[in-house]
């Protein structure tokens, strides 16, 4: 699964050469890119990222611990390495007995210091993104039960007197099946790009539907009329109403805002580079004068003209 793996450790080795950073990082974006993994290719990719995990450096490790936090399919090993929750389906170890109180002096001194959330670059949401919109409805469910523990940081919420407007235009354009409406409104509330808040509309699956309203904050009962009205097909499937209704009720909002600042994320231009004069004049100089002066053109008559005296000088022969 990881060819060269070997001859690029042997180059790793030499003075002044360090590619165990990109290797762990090149890894773990082949590992997650698969939907799901034999026993031998997991077993490699713990045995290969688990000699990189505690030589790199603290932003390599803190970006794949953010990939891996996502990923359903994370190996346990890993993940305890990482310190990322195991929930799925995994035995958890029981709890020990209760100490007696601590005094408060105490519990400030042994309080673990806070992680802080990262800000996703626009590849990292970019990839959570696609990864989200290319997977099945089992494994959103896996991505976004991730994505409420993972130290990502999420979109503001959306201000509720803005919130409040956005649903209620939202749920008369779904009474009256208005999806052309409806896609504007939301991509105007939760500042998406039109393409984007129109993939989330018509998806099939109706997960980011549900991420997206969640994170606007709007109600389970609402929620429910919106898939009732919005699409016919959605509407007429008590099944998939259902399930989406459960899937809404246990959705944290965090998880949506998470997963809303990378629709952002994904989108984002890339600033380009500005012009910046070296002198202070160099502006003056490049720029060009549009105002060109007037040509005369003088037309003189014969009588006019005259010519220059010159003395004439006599010679002796005169």
């Amino acid at each position: 699964m990881f060819p060269g793996f070997d001859g690029l450790m042997t180059l790793s080795r030499r003075e002044g050469v360090d590619v165990r950073p990109t290797l762990l990082r090149v890894l773990t974006d082949l590992y997650v890119q698969a939907s799901s993994h034999t026993a031998d290719e997991e077993q490699q990719f713990v045995e290969l990222t688990s000699r990189l995990i505690e030589q790199v450096d603290d932003a390599t490790r803190a970006v794949v611990r953010a990939r891996l936090a996502i990923y359903p399919h994370t190996p346990a090993i890993i993940a305890d390495k990482l310190g990322l929750r195991t929930t799925q389906g995994r035995p958890q170890p029981l709890a020990r007995s209760i100490d007696p109180e601590p005094a408060a002096s105490d519990l400030v001194a042994k309080a673990p210091p806070a992680i802080p959330s990262m800000s996703m670059l626009p590849d990292d949401a970019a990839q959570i993104s696609d990864m989200f919109f290319a997977a099945t409805s089992r494994e959103r469910t896996a991505i976004l039960d991730n994505l409420a523990a993972a130290p990502l940081k999420a979109s503001p919420t959306i201000p509720v007197s803005r919130a409040t407007r956005a649903m209620q235009i939202l749920e008369m354009a779904a009474f009256a099946s208005d999806i052309e409406n409806f896609t504007l409104e939301l991509g105007e509330a939760l500042i998406l790009p039109a393409r984007v808040a129109a993939q989330v509309v018509n998806d099939p699956g109706g997960e980011p539907l549900a991420c997206a309203l969640k994170a606007l904050g709007m109600s389970g009962d609402t929620f429910q009329r919106v898939l009732l009205f919005l699409n016919p097909d959605v509407g007429a499937s008590v099944a998939t109403v259902y399930r989406l209704s459960r899937l809404y009720d246990r959705l944290s909002q965090h998880a949506a805002l998470i997963l809303l600042a990378a629709w952002r994320g994904a989108t984002m231009p890339t600033a380009r580079a500005k012009y910046r004069p070296m002198l202070h004049d160099d502006e003056r100089h490049r720029a060009r004068s549009t105002t060109s002066q007037p040509r005369v053109d003088v037309q003189r008559s014969g009588a006019d003209v005259s010519l220059p005296h010159h003395p004439v000088r006599k010679t002796s022969n005169d």
